[in-house]
């Protein structure tokens, strides 16, 4: 879109190409010509952006400065477009890279807390004892309730 004629400014939307999900990342660069362009590098600026962080937009300026500095003498807005393109295009390749990361950290992490439901705690014999006891203490008190239940009952049967 062109914003005005003297000095020549205009924008151009950068979108990348759909990644997962359909999703995109998009900057729209502002370029402003000075008098000597080619001779030297436009003004040039990220006037909006979808989807980027603000290293991904630290990294789009620093690739465009470089881009710049290297086609000085030649008409240079479409190798910086497309620079950019490419940038935006890497970017959401890094998104989906770190979202299957993630993918595969949550299914290490569930694998391995089920490993440890079915690991258990180790038999040591002291570990056995312990329980042993416990085990026949329980049987213990089990059997006393259960006598005195049938003690309680004779007592309390009726006689014809």
């Amino acid at each position: 879109t062109v914003l005005s004629e003297k000095p020549t400014t205009f924008t151009i939307t950068v979108t990348s190409e759909a990644g997962e999900n359909d999703e995109t990342v998009q900057t729209t660069l502002k370029f402003t010509y000075r008098e000597k362009y080619p001779d030297e590098t436009p003004l040039y600026e990220i006037v909006s952006q979808e989807n980027l962080d603000d290293n991904d937009v630290t990294d789009i300026i620093k690739l465009l400065e470089q881009q710049a500095e290297e086609n000085l003498g030649m008409v240079m807005i479409f190798t910086l477009v497309s620079a950019v393109q490419e940038k935006l295009n890497e970017i959401v390749d890094q998104i989906k890279t770190r979202r299957e990361e993630e993918k595969k950290q949550k299914e290490r992490e569930a694998e391995e807390e089920e490993k440890q439901r079915f690991h258990g705690t180790p038999v040591t014999i002291e570990n056995f004892l312990n329980w042993k006891a416990k085990f026949d203490a329980e049987l213990l008190e089990i059997k006393r309730k259960k006598m005195k239940e049938e003690e309680q009952a004779g007592k309390n049967k009726l006689s014809g």
